[in-house]
């Protein structure tokens, strides 16, 4: 028996044109998510805490206000709302677009979230997604693009972050989500125990109109250090990365300290 339960088909195409999204995004652009964001983050941080057992790690790593691109790696429907439910923050997401339809395109919309057009070169993302950032708020995108099938992370990353990150100069958070391609395992009653860890932010300088070749080191830097902080988790597990990150701080606190008293 497979230890990760199969996934669904991934239907990349849509056919409704361009146009049926405008209202989807002029609403993302102009207008932040209401109460349905936070009914959802209520409900969704219930099931995350008490049913799949998710802690987080160095929340604070994300900073309280500007700009930031929040990126995770991606092997659930659910890793949005584990990500986004341990931080005060309202973040932003992307979905692919044939998810805005029927009632659900009421909580999306209301929710915060914008379409993307898989399949098509839909550069009304990066529109909707850089006034988000202009506003100073906070935007979550994957780089690996869609979700594993497998439950290993990509080799490469897809360069769509790093000219989000170029164009738009916000930082980037690395975020490693550990235990979350098991999820859809809940079919054979078994739920996993999940640990979202935040990275240090990385920044690099704006760029107006990044190469191909620029817009990929950014997006292959973010993905290293996603590996890293997941091969942590896959190491020393949650306590040992958790106390591996106390221990970095405390070195450094001791650090700043020595370099204060040797000014003075």
């Amino acid at each position: 028996m497979s230890e990760l339960a199969p996934m669904r088909e991934q239907v990349y195409s849509d056919p409704r044109p361009k146009e049926h999204f405008d209202r989807f995004h002029e609403r993302a652009r102009t207008r932040e998510p209401d109460w349905c964001y936070e009914l959802t983050r209520f409900l969704t941080s219930l099931y995350a805490y008490a049913g799949l057992r998710t802690r987080a790690i160095a929340t604070d790593n994300v900073p309280g206000s500007g700009a930031v691109i929040l990126a995770p790696n991606h092997f659930s429907f659910m890793d949005h709302f584990l990500m986004g439910c341990y931080i005060r923050r309202k973040v932003r997401f992307m979905a692919k677009s044939q998810l805005f339809k029927g009632p659900m395109q009421f909580i999306y919309t209301h929710g915060g979230v914008f379409p993307v057009r898989r399949g098509a070169r839909d550069e009304e993302v990066f529109v909707t997604a850089k006034a988000i950032l202009a506003r100073g708020g906070a935007i979550t995108m994957y780089c690996e693009g869609g979700r594993s099938r497998d439950g290993k992370l990509a080799e490469q990353a897809k360069r769509g972050i790093g000219r989000l990150a170029l164009e738009s100069g916000a930082p980037i958070v690395p975020i490693a989500i550990h235990g979350s391609s098991k999820i859809r395992n809940w079919k054979r009653l078994r739920l996993p125990s999940i640990t979202v860890q935040y990275g240090q932010a990385l920044r690099w300088e704006q760029v107006a109109d990044p190469t191909a070749a620029q817009q990929q080191a950014v997006a292959d830097e973010v993905l290293a250090e996603i590996k890293r902080l997941y091969a942590g988790l896959e190491q020393h597990g949650r306590r040992g990365a958790l106390q591996r990150v106390r221990e970095q701080r405390r070195a450094a606190k001791a650090s700043g300290a020595s370099r204060t008293v040797g000014a003075a």
